[in-house]
């Protein structure tokens, strides 16, 4: 088949820093404190006896706080773990792992009981059970919500209730504020603790090094890669960048979700901006062109609930057709009563917008939100290195394919981190996991401006972006490959071992290695959508694996 691998750009295989000034040592550390990183740290707290969870602001700083929508299981006595299978494959184009999706839907519900006795309170129907709605490619009513649309928030206050329960146990050690830098590893390549640097005050501060047998990332998704994203600030790759420096295979890097309804602010927006769930669509809400033509039942039988690729794409093409920067979101005939009780958090950004979105359409248009790729690995969490796991958003199980159905990120991460936790206990208590002494890697140190920070989300968000073709993605290799990140950068170029550069760092490590997934791929399936190869070719039914040989040249096959 024409896009063969071959070798690809050079990179380096660890960030430049000073050296660690103390050093620490726990049985696993957990990085990330999303709900898989919290949920994560608190099975293994009751099963091995020193753990160690890093995050990179406050406990209550990640990703999980801004998911709107709800988190997704088969709960109704109706529904079914089958249904949610058939689903989830329809919605991941033909390359999601049946067995990875089984894992999921049938360990879902249990562990989604097991998140309300930790406290979650979800919504109620008039019943009493927890309340159920539908949102893009589901074909039944298994949306759990909390708030209305603070799922997420709710979620997370939970979880963080449960680590501050036991923050000052001698058997966990929560370190807020620190960026992880680099997976360490042996000289056989095994992983055994992390570099990071801890801001703000504390006995430990600066760079320093913890020791530990077993390393669960849990730092959730990519969205600062693109100048626009759904995603916070701090989503500047780091996992899956600390990954491939350390020698893992990484998968599925092309399957970017661009969400298709985020709040148009303008040509100048960048950073995070506010989404309007895929919930609202769920609730009947409808998408109109600046035309006021709803077009959608034209481009899918399932209308405004088609999968996010869909919808996404059919919206570029409608801007394209109208010479607009957005469309609609229609909500008007769900009523301001309805509007303001069942999505208070969307309602109150549209208010501080200037948007009553119960007298006017809502300007949309989609951007980045949710990566489907990642650390490739296992049922338990596992990654191609050995003591290193990922979970959440920054792995690759293969539950997501090409595309993530609606509101399974959630409840992936919330099974896989339980599955990993009891992985990494049991091989601990079987002594499979043993501590290592770290050894310098091949392949060199290097640092990229934080000023290059921009021009890197500009460049890739232009050709790697919702659209892409050869020559697109062909730009943006070359204009990448001209940002200067080796180790020696010239004289006049201003960047220093500090949080902005390792940051921008990751972002340029993370953009190259999908902008060859994504080269390579010559078909359009999922969210990688290609205007040269418009449709799937089963010959690429397959998943494209990018990986740093010892030399930090990236290999794909």
């Amino acid at each position: 088949m024409s896009g063969a691998a071959g070798p690809g750009p050079r990179l380096f295989r660890s960030l430049a820093a000073p050296a660690p000034g103390w050093t620490a040592e726990a049985d696993a550390i957990v990085v990330g404190s999303g709900i898989a990183g919290l949920t994560a740290a608190l099975e293994l707290r009751t099963h091995v006896p020193r753990v160690l969870l890093v995050t990179k602001g406050r406990l209550l700083s990640g990703s999980t706080v801004w998911a709107q929508g709800g988190i997704a299981a088969a709960l109704d006595p109706s529904d079914s773990p089958e249904a949610h299978l058939a689903d989830t494959l329809a919605a991941g184009g033909g390359l999601s792992d049946p067995d990875a999706v089984q894992v999921l839907v049938t360990e879902g519900p249990e562990r989604v009981r097991e998140l309300v006795a930790r406290g979650a309170v979800f919504d109620k129907a008039a019943d009493g059970d927890i309340a159920l709605t539908r949102e893009g490619g589901h074909h039944a009513d298994r949306i759990a919500h909390a708030g209305g649309d603070a799922t997420g928030a709710e979620i997370s206050r939970a979880l963080v209730a449960q680590i501050e329960a036991v923050r000052h146990d001698p058997g966990i050690e929560v370190v807020e504020n620190a960026l992880v830098l680099d997976v360490l590893t042996t000289a056989g390549g095994r992983a055994c603790g992390v570099t990071l640097h801890v801001r703000g005050t504390g006995s430990r501060d600066g760079v320093g090094a913890v020791l530990a047998p077993a390393v669960v990332l849990a730092t959730g998704g990519i969205g600062q890669v693109f100048r626009s994203s759904t995603n916070p600030a701090g989503a500047t790759g780091d996992g899956i960048a600390a990954a491939l420096r350390a020698g893992a295979v990484l998968g599925d890097l092309e399957f970017v979700q661009f969400h298709p309804t985020v709040l148009w602010l303008g040509t100048g927006a960048k950073g995070q901006v506010p989404l309007i769930s895929e919930a609202v669509r769920g609730e009947g809400a409808l998408l109109l062109d600046v035309d006021g033509h709803r077009f959608m039942p034209a481009v899918h039988e399932m209308a405004e609930l088609a999968p996010r690729d869909v919808v996404a794409h059919a919206i570029v093409r409608q801007m394209a057709a109208t010479g607009a920067d957005n469309v609609l979101l229609d909500a008007r005939h769900l009523g301001a009563e309805f509007l303001r009780t069942r999505f208070p958090t969307i309602n109150a950004r549209l208010l501080e917008a200037g948007i009553d979105w119960s007298e006017e359409p809502v300007p949309v248009a989609p951007a980045q939100h949710y990566h489907s790729g990642g650390v490739v690995t296992d049922l338990d969490g596992r990654s191609s290195v050995d003591g290193l796991y990922a979970v959440g958003e920054v792995a690759c199980t293969g539950v997501h394919g090409a595309n993530r159905l609606a509101s399974n990120s959630l409840l992936e991460g919330l099974v896989f981190a339980s599955r990993a936790a009891r992985d990494v206990a049991a091989r601990f208590a079987a002594g499979e996991l043993k501590p290592g002494e770290p050894a310098e890697r091949s392949g060199g140190s290097g640092l990229v401006a934080a000023a290059a920070r921009s021009r890197v989300q500009k460049v890739t968000s232009a050709g790697s972006g919702v659209i892409r073709s050869a020559r697109s993605l062909a730009e943006v290799d070359e204009r990448l490959a001209a940002v200067r990140s080796d180790a020696h950068l010239a004289a006049d170029v201003v960047a220093e071992p500090q949080a902005a550069e390792w940051e921008t760092t990751n972002v340029y490590q993370v953009a190259r290695a999908l902008t060859r997934a994504a080269a390579l791929r010559e078909e359009t399936r999922g969210g990688h959508y290609r205007t040269d190869f418009p449709e799937p070719d089963d010959a690429w039914r397959r998943r494209v694996q990018i990986w740093l040989d010892d030399a930090g040249v990236l290999q794909a096959e």
